[in-house]
C-alpha cells in the first residue's frame, strides 16, 4: 500500500466524456520527502515515512532537527508512516503524486471532520424531535427525551444517543477514483468530497 499526504484545497466539478458533471475534490498532494525508512531489524515493522509542509526552526524541537537533518532536508510540518509503500525508496528521495498515483486509481482519503461543537440529538443524531406543540406541550421540540432506565439499574446505559461534541473526528472515505493528476502544479483530483476543512492536511492511501 502506497501513500502520499496532502492538503485539501477545495471542491469543483469536472465534465467526463459522456458530458455528465461529477463532483470532485481538488488536492495538493507532495512533494513529500522521506524522512525515515523503518524495516524488521531496527524498528520492528517495515515503514516508510513522509513529511511534508514546510515548518520554521524555531518552532522546531532538537530531537526533531536531528532527526529531519539525516534526510538532509528542512523541518516539516507533517509526519506520516505508510506501512507496506510499494515504491522502492531510500532517506531523503522526494515522492511526487505522479509517482504514486495514475488517472483511474480506486484510493482511500483520511482526513479530520469539521468540529460542530456541542450539537443536540436533533443534528447530531438525526432524531425528529416532538413536531407539534400538542398536549401541553412546551419548550420541548427537540429535546431527546427520557434516556434513564427507572429504579434497576437505576443509571444511564453507556452509548447512549444524546446530545455532545460533535465532529472533529479521524475519518475515512473508501474508493474515491482518481480523476486527473498534474504532476507540474502536484495536484490530484478525486470524485466525491473528502473530510476537513480547506487546507487541512490529508493522507491518501492506495
Amino acid at each position: 500500500m502506497s501513500g502520499i499526504i496532502g492538503r485539501k484545497i477545495g471542491m469543483t466539478n469536472i465534465f467526463d466524456a459522456e458530458g455528465k458533471s461529477i463532483a470532485c475534490t481538488v488536492i495538493e498532494a507532495g512533494p513529500c520527502v522521506v524522512t525515515q525508512v523503518k524495516n524488521k531489524s531496527t524498528d520492528g515493522y517495515e515503514a516508510v515515512q513522509l513529511g511534508f509542509g514546510e515548518k520554521k526552526e524555531k518552532h522546531t524541537t532538537k530531537p526533531l532537527m536531528g532527526h529531519f537533518k539525516k534526510a538532509n532536508t528542512t523541518p516539516k510540518r507533517k509526519v506520516v508512516e505508510f506501512k507496506n509503500f510499494a515504491k522502492d525508496v531510500k532517506l531523503g528521495d522526494v515522492v511526487a503524486a505522479n509517482d504514486v498515483f495514475n488517472e483511474g486509481d480506486k484510493v482511500a482519503v483520511i482526513g479530520t471532520s469539521k468540529g460542530r461543537g456541542f450539537q443536540g440529538v436533533v443534528k447530531r443524531h438525526n432524531f425528529s424531535g416532538v413536531g407539534g406543540q400538542t398536549h401541553g406541550q412546551h419548550n420541548r421540540q427537540r429535546h431527546a427525551g427520557s434516556v434513564g432506565a427507572c429504579s434497576f439499574p437505576a443509571r444511564t446505559f453507556p452509548l447512549t444517543r444524546m446530545a455532545g461534541r460533535m465532529g472533529n473526528q479521524r475519518t475515512t472515505i473508501k474508493n474515491l477514483k482518481v480523476l486527473k493528476v498534474y504532476p507540474e502544479q502536484n495536484v490530484v483530483v478525486v470524485s466525491g468530497s473528502i473530510p476537513g476543512a480547506k487546507n487541512s492536511f490529508v493522507f491518501i492511501k492506495k
